[in-house]
């Protein structure tokens, strides 16, 4: 039987992280190049640059929640909960999936429940999710620094693209490590 588990990632090596779906035609650069199993656009993973970080919650357990829509609701609270004791005040978003024109493209371009908006309605903490029967792998990521440019470049989106990016997300505003720390310590 899985049990609860949080998972921290800290990359190695710059990579843009597609969606398990995402077929994107990728511009050559610096950075790898590598698909995750769940859904959704692409991340821009940058050493010192994203906190991500994986919660299991296994079937049964008082988290789960059988709606996928609902699953990062818990969830989001945690991070806005944790952001707020480092005097960043957020909002967990509640309501439908938004898009933008580039959020098929770019995770961070879209808004979904669950997931984190600074007071300026710019998404500061991103999720995706895994599951089976037994268990749901939340998936989150919290950028230190929001980078549209180098993210519309890699991704050969039109001139336009950055400028629109620019608009819908930002960085947390806070030292990843002390944002780490907040969260854990905000886990029931």
């Amino acid at each position: 039987m899985p049990r609860r588990a949080v998972w921290v990632f800290e990359p190695t090596v710059a990579a843009l992280v597609l969606g398990s779906t995402q077929q994107a035609e990728v511009a050559e650069g610096d950075h790898e190049v590598v698909h995750r199993r769940s859904g959704g656009g692409a991340v821009l993973v940058v050493p010192g640059e994203v906190l991500w970080v994986d919660v299991l919650v296994p079937a049964g357990d008082p988290l789960w929640d059988d709606d996928v829509g609902r699953a990062f609701g818990w969830l989001g609270e945690l991070w806005s909960a944790a952001l707020a004791q480092l005097g960043v005040a957020t909002t967990v978003h509640r309501g439908a999936s938004r898009r933008s024109p580039w959020g098929d493209s770019v995770c961070f371009a879209g808004l979904g429940p669950g997931e984190v908006v600074n007071a300026a309605g710019q998404k500061v903490v991103g999720m995706a999710q895994r599951r089976t029967r037994s268990v749901a792998r939340l998936q989150c990521a919290a950028l230190a620094r929001w980078d549209p440019e180098t993210v519309a470049g890699l991704l050969a989106l039109p001139a336009p693209a950055a400028d629109d990016l620019r608009s819908v997300a930002a960085g947390v505003g806070v030292p990843l490590d002390r944002l780490l720390a907040s969260f854990l310590a905000t886990l029931p």
